[in-house]
């Protein structure tokens, strides 16, 4: 109870989740963000009461400390969309709830809407890091995160790869539809590359139809190849954008830290140049850089 007390008296929004995504507390500025009564929040899963709208980052919230079992600073600028379907920019954070033996038992997020001037600085800054179209980060932002995945990796002794994405022919979209359906294609795009990676991974758009994909850790290596075919099924699928339909394929160049370079700059150019290889033989394939190809 006094613990409870304490948390009604706290200006930011909390809520609680059991391990399984389920509601278990709400505070009054959760209740007064969201629009719902804790009486009727609780049991109910997450995403029914805390509705997020993030391109970047779609996964729920609580998943990410509850997997990762660590606190996470999530993307900034986030939309919540309240009960009554009012829009609410927040920031937020979200922490692992553990037992008395160190497990993992459920997640606490604990958000606040924007303040006008905080809002329209980090609209700015999104705009520097994020793809305007696609939503994704952009060169700048993979970039800082390669560095710091690579930082990582030589640590404590990991691989990660890149993998170059290009799509075959998508001028072919352009010139038969026009460019606000080959915009339509990419945004269709971006989201199932998103829906073939982990949260902890990166998908960013390089410019034009081009993707770079960083995966932070390869923990074997035969679990890097079934990903990269996911990728190119994916992308394979139809696009139905009535009344066009559109079928497009793609070619993936890979490259591996340490073997295929040792900074982010030199992982870029290997998977690149296999990249060309691949659309050179035959495209829709995937090929993996070595030391024969020129970067």
């Amino acid at each position: 109870m006094w613990a409870q007390d304490i948390l009604s008296c706290i200006g930011d929004a909390i809520i609680s989740t059991d391990i399984s995504g389920r509601i278990t507390y709400l505070n009054p500025a959760a209740e007064k963000i969201t629009g719902w009564s804790v009486q009727e929040a609780l049991g109910l899963p997450m995403a029914d009461v805390m509705k997020i709208i993030d391109v970047a980052t779609p996964r729920i919230p609580a998943e990410a400390a509850i997997d990762q079992d660590a606190v996470a600073g999530l993307a900034a600028s986030r939309i919540l969309i309240r009960r009554d379907g009012i829009e609410t920019e927040v920031e937020d954070s979200v922490a692992p709830i553990h037992d008395q033996g160190g497990r993992a038992i459920g997640a606490v997020i604990v958000f606040r809407p924007l303040t006008e001037a905080r809002a329209t600085a980090l609209r700015m800054s999104r705009l520097a890091q994020y793809d305007f179209l696609t939503g994704l980060p952009n060169r700048m932002l993979l970039g800082d995160r390669l560095t710091q995945a690579l930082a990582l990796a030589a640590r404590y002794g990991r691989r990660l790869a890149l993998l170059f994405v290009d799509l075959d022919r998508f001028k072919d979209v352009n010139d038969s539809a026009g460019h606000a359906l080959g915009d339509q294609v990419l945004q269709s795009v971006a989201e199932r590359l998103l829906a073939c990676v982990r949260s902890a991974d990166t998908v960013s758009r390089q410019g034009g139809d081009e993707f770079v994909i960083l995966l932070s850790e390869i923990d074997h290596w035969e679990n890097l190849m079934p990903v990269a075919k996911k990728i190119l099924a994916a992308i394979a699928l139809p696009y139905d954008l009535t009344p066009h339909v559109f079928h497009i394929t793609a070619s993936i160049g890979v490259s591996i830290f340490p073997q295929d370079g040792g900074d982010g700059e030199t992982l870029i150019q290997s998977a690149d140049a296999a990249m060309y290889w691949a659309k050179q033989n035959g495209r829709n394939n995937i090929h993996l850089f070595d030391g024969r190809l020129k970067t």
